[in-house]
């Protein structure tokens, strides 16, 4: 076997790698290992020029191996599989080298160290090149269905898109009804349409459509198979309903969000006349004239913002929901057109009606609100008074700290979005969760959408909190990713996956339970075994644990492995 002409491109990334990387000494340290006929540094390797400069060298030096020492392969690996790709070169035989977030970022307290680690690494990259072997992707007929979870507006509206794009759909909705949280709701900001208006005109279009199946008392509870032909169970009527057997091609998880609900006590909540902002939106949407709570007349009414939410991890809800502050202000813009003698006053720590929601704030100062600001550390007190009223107390820090104390009739707690409590669908399809509770995006820019399961995706508030607006946006690009991978009629899938060498197999089967995704198989008792790969991960777990050494990863094989550790060991012996 002839030795590898590799190129090797280090990255300064504007400063993130070199301003604590010796870059240059990476380059000398590496240029003149085994293989290596190209090495060089660029400022952004992922810029357009580096990319054609790359491109050049691999067609004029007949590369036949590529290593970019840059940032995580989660950002780029993709782009310079395409590099390699437009050159000629197997995209198989390039490696991705991360010393940004392994070195620069890692160390910056140790510019000496992460130079000396990224020699290190670099090398390692270098020998794993060299025993690389040109690898094609496994190609896998997909099944031109969409299994949505959920029927929100997000479910809904991504299931008509889907259905207009010529592929059928299966739409399930745990609850009897579907349309989730927008469904109990009356006139929404900007429009004016009434949620439940809403929802009905959006079931009305999915039932012209003979493509969309609307399931409702429907679980999902049991998924198998990969991305392009899923095989799911589904789970009708409830606990003791029958089951239905699926195959579909992608997985959309629409699934919404809870209300967050305030501990006994928490701000006066369980007395009357303190409600959530949930519960404030049902009552105008009942109440004609005049406002009534628990019989008595509203003429004043306190919001206090934020509750439950906190910048800290001791928080119930560590994070800020952001549309909740749009919401407080519609509802007040609403008591005002309708009873316009009912004194307003929001308590808030910090208000964020981000974009075109910055006219609802404005609409509800006009009216009349007004807006107390409280200190974060000093948030209001809600007292009851023996005639029924209610007297909320803050600092003002708009009037100098002043202690302000008001009286009014209702209170109104804003409450922000917590996951959903039933995490059935996550927990089936292995969805990873955030810190926050919600399910997590690869990516939140650059693939906002995708999961680290291939052919799953998420979309709505099951994400993150968010306005309808924003879950349907994020709903049609959903629908958009799940067409782009089931149109073609076929899906490519990584060839990095376990290998059989069937001369050492003896069929002991030992290694059959150690795969989470069933992808090794054996027809019998003594039999050498077989791989699924369109199953197989490439996650490697069962390489270790053959007692003959039969099993290999390929990218990964042990030779590979050895020559990397050996190039790391290497590098701390000089």
């Amino acid at each position: 076997m002839s030795e590898k002409r590799i190129g090797v491109y280090i990255c300064h990334c504007g400063g993130n790698i070199s301003d604590y990387v010796d870059v240059p000494a990476v380059l000398r340290a590496v240029q003149d290992q085994p293989g290596v006929v190209v090495a060089k540094t660029a400022q952004f390797t992922c810029s357009d020029a580096t990319q054609q400069e790359m491109i050049q060298d691999i067609r004029e030096q007949q590369l036949d191996g590529l290593v970019v020492a840059s940032c995580s392969p989660k950002l780029h690996l993709h782009t310079f599989r395409g590099v390699a790709r437009r050159a000629g070169l197997n995209p198989y035989q390039y490696t991705q080298v991360n010393i940004r977030e392994q070195c620069s970022w890692a160390h910056t307290d140790d510019p000496a160290g992460a130079t000396a680690k990224a020699i290190r690494l670099v090398r390692a990259g270098i020998a794993r090149t060299a025993l690389t072997r040109p690898l094609q992707p496994l190609q896998v007929e997909t099944v031109p269905r969409v299994l949505i979870v959920g029927a929100g507006v997000a479910g809904l509206r991504a299931a008509l898109a889907l259905a207009d794009l010529g592929l059928e759909v299966y739409l399930l909705e745990k609850e009897a009804r579907p349309g989730g949280h927008v469904a109990a709701l009356g006139p929404m900001y900007p429009h004016g349409v009434g949620g439940r208006e809403l929802v009905q005109r959006l079931l009305d279009q999915v039932a012209q459509r003979p493509g969309i199946t609307l399931l409702t008392r429907a679980a999902l509870v049991e998924k198998q198979g990969s991305m392009g032909d899923f095989q799911v169970k589904v789970r009708l009527d409830g606990a003791d309903g029958r089951e239905m057997d699926l195959r579909v091609g992608a997985i959309i998880v629409a699934t919404g969000f809870d209300s967050y609900r305030p501990a006994s006590g928490e701000y006066g909540f369980g007395s009357p006349g303190v409600i959530t902002l949930e519960e404030f939106y049902r009552l105008l949407d009942q109440t004609s004239d005049p406002l009534t709570v628990n019989g008595r007349p509203v003429h004043s009414v306190a919001y206090i913002h934020c509750v439950g939410a906190g910048n800290g991890t001791e928080a119930p809800v560590p994070y800020c929901s952001r549309y909740c502050c749009s919401a407080a202000a519609h509802a007040a813009a609403r008591v005002a057109e309708k009873w316009p003698q009912v004194g307003q006053y929001h308590f808030y720590r910090d208000l964020r009606t981000y974009g075109r929601y910055e006219a609802l704030a404005g609409a509800a100062l006009q009216a009349g609100s007004l807006f107390i600001r409280f200190p974060e550390e000093e948030p209001p007190r809600v007292q009851a008074q023996p005639d029924g009223r209610l007297i909320v107390a803050a600092r003002d820090l708009l009037t100098a700290g002043e202690e302000v104390s008001v009286p009014v009739d209702l209170v109104v707690l804003v409450t922000g979005m917590v996951p959903r409590a039933d995490r059935t669908p996550g927990e089936v399809l292995k969805l990873p969760l955030g810190r926050d509770g919600f399910y997590s995006e690869i990516h939140p820019k650059l693939r906002p959408v995708e999961t680290v399961v291939d052919g799953v995706y998420i979309c709505g508030s099951c994400q993150g909190p968010r306005n309808s607006a924003e879950s349907v946006t994020s709903a049609l690009a959903a629908a958009a990713q799940c067409a782009a991978l089931l149109k073609k009629g076929r899906v490519e899938l990584e060839p990095l996956v376990v290998a059989v060498h069937s001369g050492r197999c003896n069929g002991c089967g030992e290694c059959l339970g150690t795969c989470p995704y069933a992808a090794l198989e054996q027809s019998g008792p003594g039999v050498p075994v077989q791989v699924n790969q369109a199953l197989c991960k490439g996650c490697g777990g069962c390489v270790p644990l053959c007692p003959q050494g039969a099993l290999d990863l390929e990218g990964y094989t042990d030779a590979q492995l050895t020559a990397m550790i050996d190039a790391l060991l290497k590098e701390n012996q000089t």
